[in-house]
């Protein structure tokens, strides 16, 4: 596993904790921080005995979005003439969203745990996850309005399938802050905890639990769900019919059954 300077990585027991490690800068995503998410999801896809991810911020906050001199830096490169200007400036979009294209596209299931500042481009990374936690006192807020643009790394895509179409555009249009107990009500977050040593324990106690699960079955059923997404109820039904026809076959169907069976708790390979 690599040294990183935006991230610290651990795996045990099957679970990656995957926590932004700026707390100094309240995790601001630098330049660092774009190309070693990619990187860290690269070795989570590679890497057997990862089953699932959680993924949190060191300190008081989660993230509170990209990292201003980031901005600055890109600005600085930009010459006078539109065009090319324009060309630069996608390029540089489409590499920011390949960062959390990784996570969205995590064949494992990633698990955000919140507290504190979730802001701007935090939004966008937490819509790539499978589950949001977060404390009571978290706060969400996309705050790229405020700043005159647009989200452009995956809020404004992946959301409205999170919270629904009219309470996205509320928050997308108005940059207002959303609340724990609001975010637990709209559907942002699963569940709110009163600190965030609780919040800590309960995410990893989920991510435990399904970690013991069938690698097979929960990767297999997070694929379906990501394909759902994007494609009709009978795609989805080919589809899975598809995958079943091979995935069936696995030893962990097997190794279930016999577990179930003997009142037993299975154990699978990974």
């Amino acid at each position: 596993m690599s040294e990183y300077s935006a991230f610290t990585v651990e795996l045990n027991d099957n679970v990656a904790h995957v926590q932004i490690n700026r707390p100094e800068k309240i995790n601001a995503m630098n330049a660092e921080f774009w190309s070693e998410i990619r990187d860290i999801f690269a070795w989570v896809e590679e890497t057997p005995e990862v089953r699932v991810v959680v993924l949190s911020g060191a300190g008081k906050h989660f993230s509170s979005g990209i990292d201003l001199m980031l901005l600055a830096q890109v600005g600085g490169q930009l010459g006078k003439e539109v065009g090319r200007n324009a060309r630069a400036l996608k390029r540089k979009i489409e590499e920011l969203q390949s960062s959390f294209n990784a996570v969205d596209a995590c064949s494992k299931p990633v698990i955000a745990a919140i507290q504190g500042y979730c802001l701007g481009g935090a939004i966008d990374l937490i819509s790539a996850c499978d589950m949001r936690y977060s404390t009571a006192d978290a706060q969400f807020a996309i705050k790229e309005i405020d700043v005159g643009m647009a989200a452009d790394v995956g809020t404004l895509q992946r959301l409205p399938h999170i919270i629904g179409d009219g309470i996205m555009r509320e928050l997308a249009y108005t940059g207002r802050t959303v609340h724990g107990e609001e975010a637990q009500r709209i559907g942002l977050v699963n569940s709110i905890y009163a600190d965030q040593e609780a919040l800590m324990t309960a995410v990893f106690e989920i991510a435990q639990s399904i970690a013991k699960k069938s690698p097979i079955a929960v990767q297999g059923s997070k694929e379906m769900i990501r394909y759902m997404r994007d494609h009709t109820i009978a795609d989805g039904l080919n589809y899975i019919a598809t995958w079943n026809a091979a995935m069936l076959q696995a030893e962990d169907l097997r190794v279930a059954m016999a577990a179930h069976m003997s009142k037993q708790t299975p154990e699978f390979k990974d």
